[in-house]
């Protein structure tokens, strides 16, 4: 449970986002059958009752990862989402991806990486006038390369290794980042929306993945339990800093008596 939240959830403010409604009937996964409430006009409504608890316990989830340090990876290349993604996951200092999602992100990250060396280098050729020296051409080719490595790693420029936690908004969309996250081992946190896959993923919220207002609803719960649990992982780290800088000085006075 996420015991430092300070806003209440409430099952009326899931209701008033659409977090309720999900696909037509006939694009419904069964996997997803524990998880729907009924149908209404050919739709199926999923149960918020359990989204609601699913939803505190994930909050809690997040808020204990962070404090342990860990990094987080948000996914989600919606248009609806995409905007969304790189707000939350800027504000709580982690990365993202939400432009296209390229083969290898994650299973061949080496090769990411030699990627955005490159976009740094292109950088400082371009802010040092080196590229003033080029042929018009071939400036215009570098600039289009910078471009469309900005446009698809912005997200990821201060990723030093593999992310421990990635949450998903669009899992039907995102399968390929499903299925490198479970080739890797890593976490995974999703949307599901009913025509998901429950079996393919770690945690999991049943919500409607295509309404704008469901995901900045529960980004914005995700971005407050990431946030708490970075506060308290800094404040252990300052009591170990303290710690350790009492016994140094404990071991200099011994010394010198």
């Amino acid at each position: 449970m996420f015991k430092n939240n300070n806003k209440i959830i409430k099952l009326e403010d899931m209701v008033q986002s659409g977090m309720h409604f999900g696909h037509f009937t006939s694009e419904w996964n069964p996997r997803m059958k524990p998880f729907i409430y009924g149908e209404r006009y050919g739709r199926h409504i999923l149960d918020l009752v359990q989204t609601y608890y699913l939803l505190n316990d994930l909050l809690g989830f997040l808020e204990k990862s962070a404090a342990q340090g860990k990094k987080f990876l948000f996914v989600g290349t919606k248009k609806q989402a995409a905007p969304l993604i790189e707000k939350t996951a800027i504000a709580c200092n982690s990365y993202y991806v939400n432009q296209r999602w390229l083969g290898g992100m994650l299973t061949n990250w080496k090769t990411i990486q030699q990627s955005l060396q490159q976009l740094q280098s292109f950088r400082k050729a371009e802010e040092s006038g080196e590229w003033d020296l080029l042929k018009k051409k071939e400036i215009a080719k570098k600039k289009r390369q910078k471009l469309r490595l900005e446009k698809n790693l912005a997200g990821l420029e201060n990723m030093k290794k593999l992310p421990d936690v990635v949450i998903i908004i669009g899992q039907s969309e995102e399968l390929n980042a499903v299925k490198e996250c479970r080739q890797l081992g890593i976490t995974t946190v999703t949307l599901l929306d009913s025509n998901c896959d429950p079996y393919l993923a770690d945690w999991y919220i049943p919500a409607n993945d295509d309404s704008a207002a469901t995901v900045k609803f529960l980004l914005s719960n995700f971005q407050d339990a990431i946030l708490s649990g970075e506060k308290i992982n800094n404040e252990n780290q300052q009591l170990l800093n303290v710690k350790q800088n009492i016994k140094k000085s404990s071991r200099i006075k011994s010394k010198k008596t």
